[in-house]
Order: C-alpha cells, then structure tokens, then sequence
C-alpha cells in the first residue's frame, strides 16, 4: 500500500511541475512590475466611491430608507465646492456629492451627465508627499499643486482621468 501511495504522490508531482511549466511558458516574458523600483508609499484599501447626485435629499432617502444603510448628515466643504453625504457600507463608503454654488466641480459634471452618476474612486496612501513625488515622475499629472483638506478631515490630492484610464482617482493620506 505504501508503495502504491508513494507512486501516486511521485505522478502527482510530476503533473503539478508539468503544469507549473506550461503556466510559466504561457506567461509574458516581462511583467508590469519588472521594471517598477519600489515606492517610498504604498497604497491602502479603498476608502470610498464618490456618486455625483443632482438631488442630494433623493439620493440621500434611497439610500437611507430605501436600502436601509447608514448615512451622515451633509457636510459643506466649500474648499471643494461641494456638499458631501456619506454612506456607510460594510467594507467602504460611499460618499454622495452635490454641487456647492455653480463653480462647483460637480455643478459642470452634471450638466454633462444629468442623472448624476460615478464621479471618483479614493484610495488610502500611507504617505501622499511621497505618492505627490513619485507620481510626478512617472507624468501623472496631479490637479492640485499641494494636497486639500478632504471631508474625512485629512489631506488629499486627484490624479487627472486621462492618466488613470478615464477615473478620476483621489488619493487620501491614511
């Protein structure tokens, strides 16, 4: 019976490194990431999606009576030109944004997209100078020269949509 089990064990091998071949030659010679030095930040978990919403009280019931999810008060950051309304999920939030007068940011995205919809994602740095830096040097362009107070009260910057693939990314220090 040993004999049996050692031989088993000894085809079962041979078909894992068979396997472990062909999956080596199926991928591409260079990676992503082989020409990528280490970062001085790193990023963390997403902190949010931002939804732009023409009506904030309308969204702010949907999500509140409707779906039965936590949701903050609105803010007013008028730094940003908006009024933020979180939404708390069970891994992230979502965060509801309404135009603050008509020099909004969000004001001229829905005049574009009338019903509203996804505006950003945000993503948690453990170090936004570094990020700021790096970035820079691999041309990602950054909307603002130093980074704003954020409505989490922390500092935060926005890399422009056309160098991350049509997302306005915002990054937030952790």
């Amino acid at each position: 019976m040993a004999a049996s089990l050692g031989r088993a064990v000894a085809g079962l091998l041979t078909r894992l490194q068979t396997s472990a071949t062909t999956a080596r030659t199926l991928l591409p010679s260079s990676s992503c990431s082989q020409n990528i030095p280490s970062c001085l930040w790193k990023l963390g978990r997403l902190n949010h999606v931002a939804i732009a919403v023409p009506d904030l009280e309308k969204a702010l019931c949907l999500y509140k009576d409707v779906l039965g999810a936590q949701v903050s008060e609105a803010v007013a950051l008028p730094e940003h030109g908006v009024y933020t309304v979180f939404v708390e999920l069970g891994n992230t939030k979502l965060e509801l944004l309404h135009p603050l007068g008509e020099e909004s940011p969000i004001a001229s995205f829905l005049q574009k997209n009338k019903t509203g919809g996804m505006h950003h994602i945000c993503i948690e740095v453990d170090n936004i100078k570094a990020a700021m830096t790096e970035l820079k040097k691999k041309k990602i362009r950054i909307l603002s020269e130093e980074p704003k107070i954020g409505a989490h009260g922390k500092p935060v910057i926005f890399l422009h949509p056309k160098d991350c693939h049509g997302v306005l990314v915002e990054l937030e220090q952790a």
